[in-house]
């Protein structure tokens, strides 16, 4: 849920932080205070829309940021994605969003506090919060969205994903099918091209770690005047000495002696006398090895060439194909991979074709059991709804779920036809209602008006609340073409949001009606005022009497008669919270 949000320097609001509960959250206050502006800023911070114009006048930069606590269904869902962009935060259960806008036109995204870019930071909030506006209604007014709405109702994620893989399958046999089936000049050419890229890879017969074996011999030859007086000097000095100077064997000998002099005398020398003797054996060793590496080093300069071109083959075949040898090796493969496919072509062509039949009969199986899945999805959401409807006085007003096909001679085979398929299946979905007694079911997105609107939306919503994983849920003045007597009903509505079964949500909501803001467990009240000659945003709780004074306020003005309408509105949602809504409500 969306614990926490702070808004800064963001159109009239200067500072800004609400802290939201779990239940139900509702903003009211003047039209104008500020209400819809706190909806876009959390809009701005799931991926929406930046503009300049939404920096305060005369600051630089406006910033929204959102501390979001995960349960685990949740951060089960957002876990690869936050471990897979190294985003992890303090602790699994929280998330912070943040959005930054400069006056420069550039505008930043960040997840707990690391830069992201907005696809990511969108992908990533995606599943956190729902708002609903008052023009836009979310998926209810995009036809292309009802399928999903009416999957998830009937639990057909499941077998929508099975169509889905074998879509996938299908469309990757066509995609190789007219890979083959190119122009013959153009495979020739493509053939000649990998013929001669795999020959000159094999002929070249790299091996792994080649190239740093060489560099170091050619270092090694390069250099082998110098290495060769190096070691020599080395030697000498440790083991062979000169006229004027004893060798460090000689030296240390002397010190082996002399400590076993000692020794006799002090016993407790004894350490120290072993220490000088291993150093004398580490010496000697040290001066053979060094002999031995002297008379290693070769001074050939036929094999110092040989190296060199070895090399300059090994970079030549690093430009063309990859920046070390496993990538030039891994290119040789996928080269002898494709080769060999377009070598057996007539025969790969002829295997694809069996395939594609396949799958088209196997996905017209599949997606025909799918559709009559949603067809009876359908019937139950259509009846659910209008059960809603009647609650919000749209009493007679019907819904229904449209399922239409379209034929395609390159579809899936459905019986006798051949339809038209893409990884939600055959159907074409879309939601009619019929408002009034009488009228037929049209498209929803051409008959309702926008109370209607809202109306449906919300009983699509009470239906869809055990189904819909989303765990905020913003309204933003739901209320829009509803008059005070539906009110009631549906603040009790957007309560029980919160309440549902197995899934419960936290809503926000946005209103000028005190029948729905009775109903809310946390009142906010957003309120304009001026401050240094600045018009500014602020936002308070309420409770007790300050609530019923809002109430009494959003009823009309404010006198006894409005404040006793006031308490008995919020002793009516009191009540409805623990028996349910008065009949009559509706």
């Amino acid at each position: 849920m969306l614990a926490e949000l702070t808004i800064t320097n963001f159109a009239i609001i200067d500072e800004l932080r609400l802290r939201f509960t779990p239940g139900f959250n509702v903003l009211t206050g003047e039209t104008g205070a500020g209400k819809s502006i706190i909806i876009d800023a959390v809009s701005l911070l799931l991926g929406g829309r930046a503009d300049t114009s939404m920096i305060r006048s005369g600051s630089q930069r406006a910033f929204v940021e959102g501390l979001f606590r995960l349960d685990e269904h949740l951060w089960a869902q957002i876990q690869p994605i936050v471990e897979r962009e190294g985003l992890e935060g303090d602790a699994p259960d929280t998330l912070i969003l943040g959005r930054e806008i400069r006056a420069t036109g550039r505008s930043y995204c960040r997840v707990n506090g690391r830069t992201v870019n907005l696809s990511l930071l969108e992908e990533i909030s995606q599943p956190l919060v729902d708002i609903h506006g008052q023009s836009e209604h979310l998926s209810l007014l995009r036809v292309r969205a009802h399928q999903r709405f009416l999957d998830r109702f009937g639990g057909l994620d499941a077998q929508r994903e099975a169509v889905t893989q074998q879509i996938r399958k299908l469309q990757a046999v066509r995609k190789e099918l007219v890979a083959l089936l190119r122009d013959e000049q153009e495979l020739a050419r493509r053939v000649d091209q990998l013929t001669y890229q795999v020959e000159e890879i094999d002929a070249a017969r790299l091996q792994v770690g080649e190239e740093e074996e060489l560099t170091a011999e050619r270092n090694r030859l390069a250099n082998a005047e110098q290495l060769s007086q190096g070691a020599g000097e080395a030697y000498a000095a440790l083991y062979e000495g000169s006229e004027e100077q004893l060798s460090a064997a000689d030296l240390l000998g002397q010190a082996v002696r002399a400590l076993n002099q000692l020794r006799k005398v002090d016993p407790s020398l004894k350490e120290q006398e072993q220490v000088a003797e291993t150093l004398a054996i580490q010496v000697d060793d040290l001066a053979r090895t060094l002999r031995d590496y002297q008379e290693s080093i070769e001074f050939s300069p036929a094999r110092l060439a040989q190296v060199e071109e070895r090399l300059g083959l090994i970079y030549s075949l690093k430009r063309k194909y990859g920046h070390s040898i496993p990538e030039i090796l891994a290119f040789g493969e996928r080269a002898q991979a494709e080769l060999e496919k377009i070598t057996h072509s007539e025969e790969r062509i002829e295997t694809l074709r069996e395939e594609e039949e396949d799958l088209r009969q196997a996905i017209g199986r599949a997606a025909a059991d799918l559709s009559q899945a949603r067809r009876e999805a359908g019937q139950r959401l259509g009846t659910q709804v209008e059960a809603q409807l009647d609650n919000l006085n749209m009493e007679g007003a019907q819904f229904g779920v449209d399922l239409s096909w379209i034929e395609d001679p390159n579809g899936v085979y459905v019986d006798d036809k051949v339809l038209a398929c893409d990884e939600g299946g055959i159907d074409r979905a879309e939601f009619l209602i019929a408002p009034n007694v009488g009228e037929g079911l049209k498209p929803l997105v051409k008959v309702a008006s926008g109370g209607e609107t809202s109306r449906l939306m919300l009983a699509l919503k009470t239906v869809l609340s055990a189904a819909d994983e989303t765990p905020t849920l913003i309204f933003d003045e739901i209320d829009q073409g509803i008059g005070g007597r539906v009110g009631g009903v549906v603040g009790y509505k957007l309560w029980g949001l919160t309440q549902a079964d197995g899934l419960q949500h936290q809503v926000l909501c946005v209103t000028h009606l005190p029948q729905i803001a009775g109903y809310a467990d946390t009142h906010f009240h957003v309120e304009k005022g001026i401050s240094q000659q600045r018009t500014t945003t602020r936002a308070r709780i309420l409770d007790g009497a300050d609530r019923v004074e809002e109430l009494a306020m959003m009823l009309g003005t404010p006198s006894d008669g409005t404040r006793r309408s006031a308490q008995e509105i919020l002793e009516e949602a009191a009540a409805a919270r623990s028996d349910g809504p008065r009949q009559d409500s509706g």
